[in-house]
């Protein structure tokens, strides 16, 4: 059965090599997943550049308020007179900054990329279930970025409600600036996006359970595999929420009706709202929100459980306990979005339902930590960037989710809700976190993308600015939240009482902008290696899964001749037989396609 499938197969790939490709259909409109990979990387990372640019430009507003800066008055024009910024445009950079980060810059960077590059090579499947419908997801999503960014160019400006849109301000055209077209563009984009992801998630889920290679079972996947298999999960299960609060909120907008307003008054006019529930579009916003948490942060578990592994010469620690943390992961982040809701006037009982589960979902998280550092023990391990990257996941994401069990308390999170504590929190644990997985996935498939190798010490360089730039950022925030310290605000010179908070404000500001700039290393060093770096061979990491027995130049279909056939598990590092000798003699891996030796037993039974 297996030649009959390898042979069909084979023959597919051959009729598929004879068409000629125009620049167009190969860079374009191309339906390889490699190449739509890259698409998804590049426009993440050009997204990702206008996201950390906004972010700069708050943080000075925050450190020097009400000083002008010539670069206001240049990139601002009429929403920074003088070179001072208004409130109007600081809110609409907050909210831009966080939604172009969250959803177009990690959700895309991280599934939109690694599923695309690694699902099919790392199963031996030739491309996705569709390639036809992998382009258009990409497109979507391209579409849905040019639409998010055109709204920085609406004459009265960009959505202003924060990233979580809450009504009134995003259901009422009249009640600011950027309640206008601004958010009915921030609408419609977030509806193609989300189009997009469940394109893309279907695409994913049917390829894992759909075109395995022959032998490759669901427990002999590596962890990659089951983190972009669960995520797409998790998006099909909760982004359809979120399209429907954005449908009802068009409604409300534009339609009359009153789904999330209920006795609104503006300037003395009542207006002919009634019945509607402001807290009902929080449930719906959350129960997307939460889960979006996880949809980013678990494809860099993934990627930073298959790089730790590689580079210490050791199988990862407790395979089934880190596949069942991920689906338990998934399950639990389905059913905690109500801590982001305590001081919304829920009902203490129920807050104490949501306390308990966010609590619970601390357990599979820590089982992943502990499971990350056992593998490091008495590693062999290979310092290169997308290890130190890797560790620096580890690092981040211990120390972002203690602070969660502070957040995740009903009653300890009415002290810090809103402050700039949970600003910390979620830029750690998710943010940086994320980044850091997308940054390691970068340099560790690089060679698999491009063909060629990044410069490893402008990685160091890389690594070590950005791990203490990004301490230095988020660290104080912690402080200056418990200090009462609330977030949003445009300038605290109105609160003497926060004063001697401004100094701090001004360090994390520096350390923002000093974090920022060394990303631009990042980018000469991946861009430049596109096109001049060192050759890459064929198994630059000596790692033992799918990919890696591919080719370096891209062919349609992945492998000439035969798909592979899978006989072990991912993470056969450092493996002796029974006279304690390397089962292939002078090397310290086994990779997945080559047959069990008489006697040897797999390692993950």
């Amino acid at each position: 059965m297996s030649a009959v499938v390898n042979a069909t197969e084979a023959h597919t790939h051959d009729d598929h090599g004879h068409h000629e490709q125009t620049f167009i259909t190969k860079y374009i409109f191309s339906t390889d997943h490699k190449m739509i990979a890259k698409q998804y990387l590049i426009t993440g990372l050009l997204m990702g550049i206008i996201g950390i640019g906004m972010s700069i430009l708050f943080r000075m507003q925050l450190a020097w308020p009400e000083q002008s800066f010539w670069i206001f008055e240049a990139l601002l024009g009429k929403w920074a007179p003088g070179g001072v910024m208004t409130p109007e445009i600081y809110l609409a950079l907050v909210t831009i900054h966080g939604t172009i980060m969250v959803f177009f810059v990690l959700t895309a960077g991280l599934s939109g990329t690694f599923s695309n590059l690694l699902i099919p090579l790392q199963i031996g499947a030739r491309d996705m279930a569709s390639g036809f419908l992998n382009m258009v997801s990409y497109w979507l999503f391209f579409i849905s970025s040019l639409v998010m960014l055109s709204s920085l160019f609406v004459e009265a400006g960009p959505a202003s409600a924060g990233w979580t849109i809450y009504p009134p301000l995003s259901a009422l055209p009249q009640a600011i600036g950027g309640s206008g077209m601004g958010m009915t563009l921030w609408l419609s984009s977030m509806a193609i996006f989300i189009a997009s992801s469940l394109m893309g998630s279907l695409n994913y889920i049917v390829t894992v359970i759909n075109l395995r290679t022959v032998g490759m079972s669901m427990t002999r996947l590596p962890l990659t595999i089951w983190a972009f298999f669960v995520t797409a999960i998790i998006g099909v299960v909760s982004f359809p929420v979120l399209l429907s609060a954005a449908l009802l909120l068009i409604m409300d907008r534009s339609f009359g009706t009153s789904f999330f307003l209920s006795d609104i008054f503006i300037q003395g006019e009542v207006l002919s709202h009634q019945g509607g529930s402001p807290v009902l579009f929080e449930h719906l916003f959350w129960f997307l929100g939460h889960p979006e948490v996880y949809i980013v942060i678990l494809p860099a578990m993934g990627l930073v459980s298959e790089i730790l592994a590689t580079n210490s010469r050791k199988p990862i620690f407790g395979y089934r306990a880190m596949i069942a943390s991920i689906l338990a992961i998934a399950f639990l982040s389905t059913i905690v979005w109500g801590h982001h809701m305590f001081v919304s006037g829920m009902n203490p009982f129920l807050g104490s339902v949501f306390t308990f589960t966010t609590l619970l979902i601390a357990i599979p998280s820590a089982v992943k930590a502990f499971n990350w550092i056992t593998t490091l023990w008495k590693g062999n391990i290979q310092f290169n960037p997308a290890m130190l990257f890797s560790i620096g996941f580890v690092s981040t994401f211990i120390t972002g989710g203690l602070t969660g069990i502070i957040l995740g308390d009903s009653t300890l999170d009415i002290n810090v809700h809103d402050t700039y504590f949970v600003i910390a929190h979620f830029h750690l644990v998710m943010g940086i976190s994320a980044l850091y997985g997308l940054l390691a996935g970068v340099y560790h498939w690089f060679p698999k993308m491009f063909g060629r190798m990044m410069n490893k010490n402008l990685g160091f360089v890389h690594f070590w600015v950005t791990a203490i730039g990004s301490y230095g950022v988020f660290f104080p925030m912690h402080f200056i939240g418990m200090a009462g310290l609330p977030r949003r605000y445009y300038t605290n010179t109105a609160f003497p009482y926060f004063d001697d908070l401004q100094d701090v404000n001004v360090v994390i500001t520096v350390f923002a902008i000093i974090t920022s700039a060394v990303q631009l290393v990042f980018l000469y060093n991946f861009f430049s290696s596109i096109f001049f770096g060192k050759k890459a061979t064929m198994n630059p990491w000596e790692a033992t899964t799918l990919e890696w027995t591919a080719p370096v130049e891209h062919i349609h279909g992945n492998w000439y001749g035969d798909l592979p056939i899978v006989y072990r598990w991912p993470y056969d590092y450092s493996k002796t037989n029974e006279d304690g000798e390397y089962v292939i003699t002078g090397q310290d891996f086994v990779p997945q396609n080559i047959p069990l030796q008489k006697g040897e037993e797999e390692m993950n039974h």
